[in-house]
């Protein structure tokens, strides 16, 4: 059974985690290091890592890149530095979430909750790209067949609305920062050279697909874009 992988240098703190985690009924090993992290990660690849950024031998960053390429495994980095750019740079590595600490372990439990439904309701029958039609009575997209609707009307849609709406539903919930989307996009073949040749994009799809009571696209100011929906 995968278990969730706590890397935290701190034995309190890192026994305190793994008792709150167990006793929420997900089970748990302890790391105090990134070799070791990485010993339990080669034997059973873990349900989730919960990372400290500083730790004995190197910076978390390190290991959550080492980590992505063995396999797409969430990432909850938490930690004592809170400096913008680090917590850009946890997102750009792929985190799925960065808490500063002091915190509540009522809502660190609850945020690991989240990124584990989420994954879970991923995990049917194709992997990562499984869910390519978003459906919520009012706004229709499928994206296979590039065809998007809202309040049962077709809404026509540039190449580039397309990507973006494919970031978008691929990543629901998920802090997309502006770097990763201009890569992302970029790969995929859009012509992005810059944050502003993206915010006019976005605000442009966000025109076509939003109105006062339906609200898609949250702009988390500073840092990039979210799917809400």
């Amino acid at each position: 059974m995968q278990k969730v992988l706590i890397v935290e240098d701190d034995q309190d703190l890192n026994m305190s985690l793994r008792y709150a985690i167990e006793k929420k009924g997900y089970p748990a090993v302890s790391a105090c290091s990134i070799q070791e992290a990485k010993e339990i990660c080669r034997k059973e690849i873990p349900l989730l890592v919960l990372l400290d950024v500083n730790l004995p031998d190197g910076e978390g960053f390190g290991l959550c890149r080492w980590v992505k390429a063995q396999k797409e495994v969430p990432v909850l980095f938490l930690t004592a530095r809170d400096l913008e750019e680090d917590v850009l740079a946890g997102y750009d590595l792929g985190a799925d979430d960065y808490v500063t600490k002091p915190f509540s372990m009522k809502i660190l439990l609850r945020k690991m909750e989240v990124i584990l439904k989420r994954i879970a309701g991923g995990q049917s029958e194709t992997p990562a790209e499984n869910n390519r039609i978003f459906d919520d009575g009012y706004l229709k997209i499928d994206l296979d067949n590039a065809k998007v609707g809202a309040n049962g009307k077709d809404i026509s849609i540039t190449p580039t609305e397309l990507r973006l709406l494919r970031e978008f539903i691929l990543n629901q919930g998920r802090l997309l920062t502006y770097n990763v989307l201009l890569e992302h996009l970029w790969e995929n073949g859009g012509q992005f050279v810059d944050r502003h040749a993206l915010a006019v994009n976005v605000n442009r799809l966000r025109g076509k697909i939003e109105d006062e009571d339906h609200k898609y696209i949250s702009n988390v100011y500073g840092m990039g874009y979210q799917w809400i929906g």
